[in-house]
C-alpha cells in the first residue's frame, strides 16, 4: 500500500500567510549566512541538511483528504476535504481529463471540514468517470448533495457530468472497495464519526479522525485497540494536547498525541501517523508536537518500537 495525504488540517483550511512565508525566509537567510549557495542543488542540500521542516517546509493547509494505494485501477479516497482539489488535479494530470476512472470515496462524517471539497472534485464534472461515495453515517448523502444546490453552489447536483453512487455502510460490517477490505467503527464525536479499517494483502491501514477517547472509559479504548490490532499505519486524530483533551476541550471530539501512542501500543500497531492538526498551531508549534511524541513514545515503550511520523500535504508513505 502508498498512503498519500492531501490534506491534513482539521476544522477549516488553514493556508500559510505572506507574513509567515516571509518569517521562513527571513530565517533561512540568516542561518545561511556566509555559506556558498550558489547553485539550486546547494541550495536544496542546505534547506535538507540544516533546515528543520518547520523552517524549510509547511505540515499545510488543506482540510482532510488522504488517498490509500491499493494497487487496482481504482482510487480510494478517505474524506472529501479541501485537500481532494489537489488529489483530483493530480489524477487529471495523470491520465488526463478524457480517460473514465473510478473514484471510491469513504467518509468519516459530513462536519464541512470533510465535506467542502466535493463541489471542486474536478472528476464529477467528466462524463464516464464513476465515483462511488460510501459512509457508515446516516445523512452522508443528503449533506453532500445539499452543497451542489442554490444558494451555496452555482453548479446543481444534478448538473455532474459523473455516475455518482452513494453506498450506505453497516457497521462492522466488511466491504469490498477497491479490490480492499474496508470495515467501519462508530467514533466518539458530535453528531457522529466513523473510522476506517483498510486491509489488503496483509497490510492493514486504519483512517480514525475526528474521535475522542476518555482514558477512563476502559471498555471504549479497549474496542479502539481492538479496531487498530496490528494495523500497519493508523492516521490518528492527534488535534489537541492531552491537558486540553481532557479539560477545556473535552467532549469537543477529538483526541491527542499522548492518546494516540497508548492506543497503538495497546493495538500493536506498527505506525502511528499525527493527523487532523489544529489549525492554531503553526509549523513550529506541530514540529514541537512530533518531537513530544517521538519522547513519550520512547519513555512507554514496553518491548515493540511504535514509529511515530506526522502528517503534512504532500507526504506519502509506503506501508
Amino acid at each position: 500500500m502508498k498512503v498519500t495525504f492531501w490534506g491534513t488540517r482539521g476544522s477549516l483550511p488553514t493556508p500559510l500567510g505572506a507574513r509567515s512565508v516571509r518569517k521562513k525566509l527571513v530565517n533561512a537567510l540568516v542561518k545561511a549566512a556566509g555559506k556558498n549557495l550558489d547553485t539550486p542543488e546547494k541550495a536544496d542540500a542546505f534547506c535538507e541538511q540544516e533546515l528543520s521542516f518547520a523552517e524549510a517546509g509547511t505540515f499545510g493547509g488543506n482540510s482532510s483528504c488522504v488517498q490509500v494505494d491499493v494497487g487496482g485501477p481504482d482510487y480510494l479516497i478517505c474524506d472529501l476535504g479541501s485537500g481532494v482539489r489537489e488529489f483530483s488535479l493530480a489524477a487529471i494530470a495523470r491520465h488526463g481529463p478524457k480517460a473514465p476512472q473510478t473514484y471510491h470515496i469513504l467518509v468519516s462524517h459530513v462536519h464541512w471540514d470533510h465535506i467542502m471539497g466535493f463541489p471542486f472534485f474536478i472528476p464529477c464534472f467528466i462524463p464516464g468517470n464513476k465515483v462511488i461515495i460510501y459512509s457508515c453515517h446516516d445523512k452522508f448523502e443528503q449533506a453532500i448533495r445539499g452543497q451542489n444546490h442554490e444558494p451555496c453552489f452555482p453548479v446543481e447536483f444534478t448538473a455532474l457530468g459523473a455516475t455518482i453512487e452513494f453506498v450506505k455502510m453497516e457497521i462492522d460490517k466488511p466491504y469490498d472497495i477497491a479490490g480492499a477490505k474496508v470495515t467501519g467503527t462508530p467514533q466518539m464525536h458530535g453528531n457522529d464519526s466513523y473510522g476506517y479499517r483498510i486491509e489488503k494483502d496483509g497490510k492493514t491501514v486504519v483512517y480514525t479522525t475526528d474521535s475522542e477517547h476518555k482514558p477512563e472509559d476502559r471498555a471504549e479504548m479497549e474496542r479502539a485497540a481492538k479496531f487498530f490490532r496490528h494495523a500497519d499505519l493508523v492516521i490518528f486524530d492527534a488535534m489537541y494536547s492531552l491537558a486540553d483533551s481532557v479539560s477545556m476541550k473535552e467532549d469537543w471530539g477529538h483526541s491527542s498525541n499522548v492518546m494516540g501512542v497508548e492506543l497503538c501500543q495497546m493495538a500493536g500497531a506498527r505506525k502511528l501517523c499525527l493527523f487532523h492538526h489544529e489549525p492554531v498551531y503553526d509549523d513550529a508549534r506541530l514540529e514541537g508536537v512530533f518531537k513530544e511524541t517521538i519522547r513519550f513514545e520512547e519513555i512507554t515503550r514496553a518491548d515493540k518500537k511504535l514509529e511515530v511520523a506526522i502528517a503534512y500535504d504532500g507526504l506519502v508513505l509506503e506501508i
